[in-house]
């Protein structure tokens, strides 16, 4: 069977305007795993997962709560990897009770010396209005930057280099394992000269650690599920336009934001362009013919 490396975007379990309960998370992770058994059931699977909501949504809690140490952002990383990659391994074992799948906590090695601590563009957390946006910059020194509803809070999101579980990711694939991994990007960590892996306080981009695990495990496709069609010219205009197919040189004139679908473009692209192989930007109702390439954002090479 042919490898499809998965990504399902954070708001696959928390979407915009949702209470962030529990139940909610649960019943998105069911219906997110129900579309993806569907491609399971032809492909070997690996599935990643964003997290921007959810750790975004533990920072700020933390911080209201205002008791205590504060935990960084590496560490509720791993904690809101453990909780959503636990929901989905139930979800997909619920979705397909005759083959094995494992969720396994991913670290990802990044640069202490990455430039994007100095211009942070990753939104995590919820939206909240201007005047709360400015208290809680003043009051935490948390970068917070405007879009479309809101404010959100925006964190260092450094390009991952490696990942240290890859071997381990390998094995369950080769063993036909559906491989949960790399949630949220992964836990961002440096090595240090005397072997100490230490974490570091950012949210790597999930959508660029797929790509490199993708081109890592030589999948033959990479897709990237999320909450629209695919990549739109004119989004949000009257006379936006789905792009069904993208080269490099059809980017001209899109609008690709930094914090969203602009790190889904050059994920797919650096895959396609590395490897030759598939990539696709789609919507998770639509994930089999996603996935087949009949439906969503195509990304070949030139």
């Amino acid at each position: 069977m042919t490898l499809v490396v998965v990504a399902l975007g954070g708001n696959a379990l928390l979407r915009r305007g949702e209470p962030p309960t529990l139940e909610v998370q649960e019943s998105n992770a069911f219906a997110a795993c129900a579309a993806l058994a569907r491609v399971g059931a032809s492909h070997d699977l690996v599935v990643t997962h964003g997290n921007g909501p959810q750790v975004g949504l533990l920072a700020l809690r933390e911080a209201l709560v205002g008791e205590g140490d504060r935990a960084p952002l590496d560490l509720l990383g791993a904690e809101t990897e453990g909780m959503i990659g636990y929901l989905l391994e139930r979800g997909m074992r619920s979705a397909m009770p005759d083959r094995a799948v494992a969720a396994l906590l991913t670290q990802v090695l990044i640069d202490p010396d990455d430039p994007a601590f100095g211009s942070p563009t990753k939104p995590i957390g919820p939206l909240v209005s201007g005047d709360e946006a400015r208290r809680i910059a003043r009051e935490r020194g948390w970068s917070m930057a405007e879009e479309r509803d809101g404010w959100r809070r925006v964190v260092a999101s450094p390009v991952p280099q490696g990942i240290l579980e890859l071997e381990a990711v390998r094995l369950l694939v080769d063993h036909g394992v559906v491989a949960i991994c790399a949630g949220g990007g992964g836990v961002p960590v440096v090595v240090r000269s005397d072997g100490r892996v230490c974490g570091v306080e950012a949210v790597v981009d999930k959508d660029a650690t797929a790509a490199l695990l993708a081109r890592q495990l030589q999948a033959d496709a990479l897709v990237l599920l999320t909450d629209v069609d695919g990549v739109y010219r004119d989004f949000g205009e009257p006379d936006e336009q789905l792009v069904t197919d993208v080269t490099p040189e059809t980017l001209a004139g899109l609008d690709l934001p930094a914090g969203s679908m602009g790190p889904k473009v050059r994920a797919c692209l650096d895959f396609v362009s590395a490897t030759g192989g598939r990539a696709a930007i789609g919507s998770l109702d639509a994930a089999p013919d996603v996935v087949a390439g009949t439906a969503g954002t195509q990304f070949r090479r030139s």
